[in-house]
C-alpha cells in the first residue's frame, strides 16, 4: 500500500459505504509505474457504484495499460462525507489500484455522461489539488482530458478543461499518450504547456478551448475561431471503423459491493440510424457498427468463465437491431457448452423490434417487467420525433409479453416535445391503458408504469434549434397525466422533475459564459445535481442572475438557421444542412425510415469518416451477440448455460 493509504485508512470507518474507496475487485489491474510511461487517472465523476460499470472507463484503463508507453488507474467523484473528511485530512483525491495522488498523473481523463455532473468536475480537480481553470495550471500540473456523450456541447466546461477528446476513445487514447510520452521525454521545458495543447490540437478528435477566441454580441455568439495554426476551424469527431478490432473489456471487473447494472456487459454494436430526432446518441454515434457475432460469443463465454456473474447484458442503443437478435439468443441458449444457470438480458428494446418469435425465445426468463420506449403518446408525435412506432406495434409488443407470463410493462414516454398538445399528451394515458386492458386477457394483475420525461434538446440533433418547454409548462403536462392516471389505479405513473429538466437544458445548450454559474453553483455547495437529494433549482437560478445568463434566452427560445451555435465548431458527423432539413421535416410532420435499409440520406456519417454500416459476420451454431450504447431500462433475461459456475440467477 502506498504511504496515502495509511493516512486514507482511518476516515473509512467515519463515511458511508467505505468499499467505495478500496479497491480490489476482482479483474483490477496491477499498474507498474515507471518515468517512461505516462500515467493516466481515469475518473467517472460520479460515485463509484454508478462509475464502476462503465463500460468505457474499463475499456479505456484496459487499454492503456496493455500499452508499453502508458499505465491506467482509475478515481470517481467522494460522495459529501469523504470529501469533507479528506479535505481536514489534507488528503487529496486518489486512485483505486494503489491510493496513489491524483496530482501525480500525467493526465486526469474525465468521462462525461450527463450535463448535470459538471460541477463533479470541479469538485473532482479540487479535492486533486489541480487548479480547476486550466489558465492557471502550469507545466507540474497533469492535463485534464474530458471526454463522452455530453462534452459534444463542451463550451460549458471550456474554462476547466485542457482537452476534449470526442467521440471513441479506443484509438484516440493513444494518440494522446503519444504526444504527452514525447513532451515527457523533452523534459517538459518552463513554458511549454501551452505548446503541448498545440499538438495535442493536431490529433482528430481532441478539441483545445484555448486556442478558440469567442466574439459575442450581447447574448448572442458572432465567432467561434482558431488562435493558434494547429487549432482547426472544424473539430472531427474521432471514429472507430470496426468493433472486432476492439474486443474490451476482457477483463470486466467484479467489485466488492453492490453495483449499478451489476452483471457482465458486451457492447454488441455502436452507433444508430433509426433517426429519432430528440436522441443526441443516435446521431453522434453514427455510422452502425455491429461486433462479429463470433465475437460476441467468445466475450460472453470466456467473461461469464472468469467472473462468475449469473447475467450478462447485450448492450446497444436498441439491442433486438442487431442483426439476427433472435438467432443469437436461441444460439446462446442452446449451447451445449453452458448449463442453464446464467440470464441474458436485452436492454433497449424497441417496439417495433420485439416480436413474437423473440417473445418466446425468452418465455423461461424472469418475470421482473419489461420496458418499451414508445416516447410519444400519438402517432402525430412519433412522426414529428421520428419514432416510427404505430399504435399497433406497441400493441403487439407488450401482448406478446404478457402472453408469456410477464406480469407489468414500463412505458417510457416524453413531454414537451416540439407541436405537442394536450391531447397527445393525453394519448400517453390513453396508450397506457390500453396495455393493462390487453394484459388483463392473461393476467388479471397486469399493470403499467409510465414513466415520464421532460424532454431536453442536445447539441447535433435535429431538435437542437427548438426552444424547450419552461419548467411551468412541463409541470402543467405532467398534472394532465397524473389526474387522468388517478382514473385507473393499474397505471402508475412517474416522472422526472421539470425543474431539473430545466437545468439540463441550460448545461446542455450554453455557451463559454456558462461556466461562471457552473463555478458558482459549485463554490455554493452545489455538486451531485443529478441526485435528487442534493438538486438544488434555486441555486441555478440565483448562479444565473449573478452572471447576468438569461435562462430564458438559453433554455426556452426557438434559435434560426443562421445563428452561430455554440457547438458550431464541433463537427459529431453529420452535416448541419442535413439536420436544419430534418428539423424542417420534423416540422411538417414527416418521418424518415432507417436509412440501414433504404438509400442514403446523406447524412454526412458515412461519407464523411470513409465508414459504411457493418452487420455482424453470420451466428454461428453455438451461438453469439453485439450490442453498445446505453442501458436505460430494465432487462429481459434469458435463461442460459455456463459451464462449471455452480451459480443460479
Amino acid at each position: 500500500m502506498s504511504a496515502l493509504w495509511t493516512r486514507l485508512e482511518p476516515l473509512l470507518l467515519r463515511v458511508q459505504k467505505p468499499a467505495r474507496y478500496v479497491g480490489g475487485e476482482d479483474g483490477m489491474a496491477s499498474p507498474q509505474h515507471a518515468p517512461g510511461k505516462v500515467a493516466w487517472l481515469i475518473v467517472y465523476p460520479d460515485t463509484y457504484e454508478i462509475g464502476l460499470p462503465n463500460q468505457g472507463i474499463q475499456i479505456l484503463a484496459e487499454i492503456l495499460n496493455e500499452r508499453d508507453d502508458a499505465v491506467a488507474e482509475r478515481s470517481y467523484t467522494p460522495w459529501p462525507d469523504m470529501a469533507a473528511q479528506l479535505r481536514t485530512a489534507g488528503i487529496p483525491l486518489f486512485s483505486i489500484e494503489t491510493h496513489r495522488a491524483a496530482d501525480e498523473f500525467d493526465v486526469v481523463g474525465f468521462n462525461l455522461a450527463t450535463e448535470l455532473i459538471y460541477t463533479n468536475v470541479l469538485e473532482t480537480l479540487d479535492l486533486a489539488g489541480i487548479p480547476i481553470h486550466a489558465a492557471q495550471r502550469d507545466d507540474d500540473h497533469p492535463v485534464v482530458v474530458v471526454g463522452g456523450h455530453a462534452s459534444y456541447n463542451p463550451e460549458p466546461m471550456a474554462d476547466f478543461v485542457d482537452v476534449f477528446a470526442l467521440g471513441d476513445g479506443e484509438e484516440l487514447v493513444g494518440d494522446i499518450t503519444e504526444v504527452v510520452s514525447q513532451w515527457k521525454a523533452s523534459g517538459k521545458p518552463k513554458g511549454s504547456r501551452r505548446q503541448l495543447l498545440r499538438e495535442l490540437a493536431k490529433v482528430q478528435g481532441c478539441y483545445v478551448p484555448s486556442l478558440y477566441d469567442v466574439t459575442y454580441d450581447g447574448d448572442d455568439i458572432i465567432s467561434i475561431e482558431p488562435n493558434a495554426p494547429e487549432a482547426p476551424d472544424l473539430v472531427q469527431k474521432r471514429t472507430v471503423a470496426d468493433l472486432a478490432d476492439w474486443p474490451y473489456p476482457k477483463n470486466q471487473l467484479v467489485p466488492l459491493t453492490e453495483v449499478v447494472h451489476d452483471r457482465l456487459n458486451v457492447e454488441i454494436f455502436r452507433g444508430c440510424t433509426r433517426g429519432c430526432r430528440f436522441c443526441q446518441a443516435g446521431m453522434i454515434t453514427r455510422p452502425v457498427r455491429e461486433r462479429p457475432a463470433e465475437q460476441v460469443r467468445t466475450m460472453i463465454g470466456e467473461g461469464l468463465a472468469r467472473t462468475g456473474y449469473g447475467e450478462v447484458a447485450l448492450t446497444s442503443l436498441s439491442t433486438a437491431d442487431f442483426s439476427g437478435i433472435e438467432q443469437v439468443v436461441q444460439g446462446i441458449v442452446d449451447d451445449p457448452a453452458t448449463c442453464g444457470q446464467t440470464s441474458i438480458s436485452l436492454p433497449s428494446l424497441r417496439v417495433d423490434t420485439f416480436t413474437v418469435g423473440l417473445a418466446a425465445k425468452v418465455a423461461n426468463a424472469r418475470r421482473s417487467g419489461l420496458t418499451f420506449a414508445p416516447e410519444a403518446g400519438t402517432w402525430r408525435m412519433r412522426q414529428i420525433i421520428n419514432k416510427l412506432v404505430l399504435d399497433e406495434d406497441l400493441y403487439g409488443a407488450v401482448e406478446s409479453a404478457y402472453s408469456q407470463g410477464w406480469p407489468r410493462m414500463k412505458l417510457y414516454f416524453l413531454t414537451g416535445l416540439p407541436s405537442e398538445m394536450d391531447e397527445d399528451t393525453l394519448g400517453i394515458y390513453e396508450l397506457a391503458q390500453n396495455c393493462v386492458e390487453l394484459g388483463r386477457k392473461y393476467n388479471k394483475k397486469a399493470s403499467v408504469t409510465v414513466s415520464l420525461g421532460g424532454f431536453v434538446p442536445k447539441a447535433h440533433t435535429p431538435f437542437q434549434w427548438f426552444g424547450q418547454n419552461s419548467a411551468q409548462e412541463l409541470g402543467r403536462k405532467i398534472g394532465l397525466l397524473r389526474d387522468a392516471s388517478r382514473r385507473n389505479n393499474r397505471v402508475n405513473l412517474k416522472w422526472h422533475d421539470p425543474k431539473a429538466s430545466t437545468i439540463d437544458g441550460l448545461v446542455s445548450r450554453g455557451d463559454r459564459r456558462l461556466g461562471r454559474v457552473v463555478e458558482r453553483v459549485w463554490r455554493s455547495g452545489g455538486v451531485f445535481q443529478e441526485w435528487g437529494e442534493y438538486f438544488d433549482y434555486d441555486l441555478w437560478v440565483q448562479s444565473c442572475e449573478a452572471e447576468g445568463i438569461s435562462i430564458e434566452h438559453v433554455v426556452t427560445r426557438h434559435r434560426h438557421e443562421d445563428e452561430v451555435l455554440p457547438w458550431q465548431h464541433i463537427h459529431a458527423g453529420l452535416h448541419a444542412d442535413f439536420l436544419w432539413q430534418d428539423w424542417q421535416d420534423a416540422l411538417d410532420g414527416h418521418g424518415i425510415p432507417d436509412c440501414r435499409w433504404t438509400p442514403c440520406y446523406d447524412c454526412g456519417a458515412c461519407t464523411e469518416y470513409g465508414v459504411e454500416h457493418i452487420v455482424a459476420s453470420p451466428v454461428p451454431p453455438a451461438g453469439g451477440s453485439q450490442g453498445t450504447g446505453q442501458d436505460t431500462s430494465p432487462d429481459v433475461l434469458v435463461p442460459v448455460v455456463v459451464p462449471d459456475l455452480g451459480a443460479t440467477t
